[in-house]
């Protein structure tokens, strides 16, 4: 006895000590990553470019499955249980996050596009809103991803193979069936399949294959999604460098022979009367019964419209860093290309690099290029000049204006050469030629992210369906199972049911591969095994419906009888594990919802302050300072104290800091001259921000009492597979005795 009380104690004391361990790194990764998006607001990084993830914090469980599975670093983080958008500039549409998550709480959409005027009008099959035949894909469309430019120009094939179809002829006088504009990834798909269906395509490029990626840098790594191309099949791996993928497109090009004329300038399209188009090219006109253009948004290099720019020192790419050493160099710009030109530039041996930026910061950056920027500052091979614009580049200098009114101020540098990575002017101008329209009001109405359901219906259905089976069985068997356990070696239907042999003896079978597949959902999770058979949610549902099914089957290998024995307390397990689980599923949700929307009411605290300290004048501006400090402090008083006795005391006290911040706040006030309205405006505000922040650290502390249930799962689940295989072996074993003894 002594001895499982000392063992018990053990485990109790190791959960307790794991639990508060996990507890304590938990609040301060939240409270890390809640600053991080504070920062991410500041420099402008929270807004997505086009695509981003949005969580449904009603069915998010705080799995984390997103966080890992994003191959962008930052984009998604987990905050009081839950997943959060934290820099949504640096997603670039991979998909990982959502096709991972295991139920389905994740979607990918556009950003706020009702205003801009840089999205085309497309209908969902890419075809241009108004004009029939003509077909955008790839970046161009607003999609900045290889795989998704892949799909789209094997999609406008398809499109365009059926409309064919449906007409059952081929385009009166038109020698192509498709005219392709890019010999970018979405063109090379889109030729390659319309090879595949029979269709006549050709594809017009203007440099060369690879479009956009060909003018990479060296060695650049451009994907990291399974991607399949028509006529070739899946890529071999998810990883390729600029060169490797381009080596791979001029074999797939060779080896079907697909129709590029290249150095062939597309100057615009116009549909005919016939409903075919003609195209204009370089190259001379092209008639065609449908075209795609499919390139890229970048256009032609933005230009500084300085003196110089023309010069021979000057380039608008960098395609080999490795050509440039021992030069004097600046680069200028603050976007993803500028910062790899200048970091690549400043690995080469002898180079001094400069990198200009017009504004305070760099925003919108790539987690590993923030990284990069920030060591190659810190060990100075890289000087960057913030609030920087170019004035005129000379024979072997540049003139920089550093600072912005009347502290501007000249800078002169030593140079030798110039990259001008202010990104491109999109070929805009030429969509609307060509009938494309970029007005809001002529795109398609979206529909708005909504609950899309995550196949748990199905799931609880069939378990449902199966379970009331299993209850009619039992009640056409009521005459056995009524009996108690002593008289049932009597009746005629104890061979079939009974846990030793029968049918009874199959469910226990059953029962124990259930489990197994139960527990594979685990191996399915881990990171560490590249298993990607079907998408994580399905496992999730599996994972969910074998649970339920275990427990059935187990409940009819019992016999309905369950016996204080290991297999008995195998079956209470079960039970139990199902329980927590679906704690787990549902609850877990809840909780942190609420205390994410309480965050979510403090920024909007934050917001008003900063609206209404935006209208008073520059004299004002330490008083916006002090007054803004006071209701951080305010907020951090309560929002993350470590313990409960901590929370406590941080309970009492708070009420004390509080009354301290609103007469600091009012003081400073009245000295500042505002008037009560304003004043009385900042109080309410402070009591606000006080307020929501407790109600955000008691949600928090309800989270983490509902995630213990998590390990409380985990556990049980150990435990009940300890039992299980214990409970077989002696089944074994007592089979063998009495088959020996007979």
């Amino acid at each position: 006895m002594s001895w499982a009380l000392l063992i018990l104690v053990v485990l109790l004391l190791g959960i307790a000590f794991s639990s508060l361990a996990t507890r304590r790194w938990s609040l301060h990764q939240s409270r890390e990553v809640l600053g991080e998006i504070v920062r991410a607001k500041e420099q402008g990084s929270d807004k997505a470019r086009l695509q981003y993830p949005v969580p449904d914090l009603a069915r998010c469980i705080g799995c984390a499955t997103c966080v890992a599975a994003c191959p962008e670093e930052g984009v998604l983080e987990v905050v009081h249980g839950q997943a959060r958008v934290v820099h949504g500039s640096r997603c670039v549409g991979h998909g990982r996050c959502a096709a991972e998550c295991p139920v389905g709480a994740i979607a990918l959409t556009l950003g706020d596009i009702s205003n801009r005027r840089d999205i085309p009008a497309l209908t969902t099959e890419l075809e241009v809103a108004g004009t029939e035949g003509l077909y955008l894909a790839g970046e161009v469309t607003g999609f900045a991803l290889i795989r998704t430019a892949i799909e789209h120009g094997t999609n406008v094939a398809r499109e365009v193979a059926q409309a064919r179809k449906r007409t059952q002829s081929k385009p009166q006088g038109a020698a192509y069936d498709l005219v392709i504009i890019g010999a970018g990834p979405a063109g090379l798909a889109c030729a390659l399949e319309s090879k595949r269906l029979g269709l006549r395509a050709v594809i017009l490029e203007q440099e060369k294959l690879g479009g956009t990626v060909a003018q990479y840098p060296r060695r650049k790594l451009v994907m990291t999604q399974p991607v399949h191309l028509p006529l070739h099949g899946k890529l071999a791996r998810t990883s390729y460098s600029k060169e490797e993928l381009m080596e791979l497109w001029h074999e797939i090009v060779d080896e079907q022979q697909i129709e590029i004329p290249t150095e062939c300038e597309f100057k615009g399209c116009h549909k005919n009367t016939d409903g075919t188009f003609q195209v204009e090219s370089s190259a001379g006109p092209l008639h065609a019964g449908a075209v795609c253009i499919a390139v890229g948004r970048r256009g032609t290099p933005r230009k500084l419209g300085v003196p110089g720019e023309d010069g021979t020192q000057v380039a608008y790419s960098l395609i080999d860093a490795q050509n440039y050493t021992f030069r004097r160099v600046l680069v200028v710009g603050g976007g993803d290309s500028a910062v790899e030109a200048a970091i690549g530039l400043a690995h080469q041996p002898g180079n001094q690099v400069t990198l200009s930026y017009r504004r305070h910061a760099f925003n919108r950056l790539k987690a590993r290029n923030v990284s990069g920027m920030s060591d190659a500052i810190r060990e100075k091979r890289i000087e960057c000049i913030y609030e920087s614009q170019v004035l005129a580049i000379q024979p072997g200098r540049v003139l920089l204006s550093v600072g912005e009114g009347a502290s501007a101020r000249q800078l002169q540098l030593d140079n030798d050469d110039v990259f001008i990575l202010a990104g491109g002017i999109p070929p805009f101008a030429l969509l609307e030629n060509c009938g494309v329209s970029l007005d809001p009001a002529d795109r398609p109405q979206t529909m708005a992210v909504t609950e899309s359901g995550d196949g748990l219906v199905k799931v609880l259905g069939l378990a449902l369906a199966l379970a009331l089976v299993a209850l009619l069985w039992t009640l056409y068997f009521r005459s056995y199972y009524a009996l108690p356990g002593y008289l049932r070696l009597d009746s005629e239907q104890h061979q079939l049911l009974n846990s030793a042999s029968g049918l009874g003896l199959g469910l226990g079978v059953v029962g124990t591969l259930l489990v197994l597949a139960n527990l594979s959902y685990l191996a399915r999770r881990s990171p560490r095994i590249p298993f990607f058979f079907g998408s994580l949610q399905k496992w999730m549902n599996g994972h969910v419906l074998t649970g339920l099914l275990s427990l059935l089957a187990i409940i009819g290998h019992s016999a309905m009888l369950p016996k204080q024995t290991v297999g008995g307390h195998a079956f209470a397990c079960l039970a139990l594990l199902i329980l927590t689980g679906a704690i787990g599923r549902y609850f877990y949700s809840f909780v942190p919802h609420a205390a994410n929307g309480r965050e979510l009411r403090i920024d909007e605290v934050r917001k008003r302050y900063e609206e209404l300290t935006a209208e008073w004048s520059q004299q004002r501006s330490g008083l916006a300072q002090s007054i803004g400090q006071e209701l951080d402090s305010l907020i951090h008083t309560v929002l993350w104290q470590g313990g409960f006795l901590r929370r406590v005391v941080s309970l009492i006290a708070g009420q004390r800091k509080r009354r301290q911040a609103l007469r600091a706040i009012d003081v400073a006030a009245q000295a500042e001259g505002l008037s009560p309205k304003e004043r009385l405006e900042l109080r309410d505000l402070a009591i606000r921000a006080h307020r929501e922040a407790q109600a955000a650290a008691h949600y928090e502390e309800l989270r983490g009492i509902v995630s213990s249930w998590r390990y409380f799962h985990r556990w049980i689940a150990l435990l009940m597979v300890g039992l299980v295989a214990i409970h077989i072996v002696t089944a074994l074993r007592f089979a063998e005795l009495f088959a020996g003894g007979s």
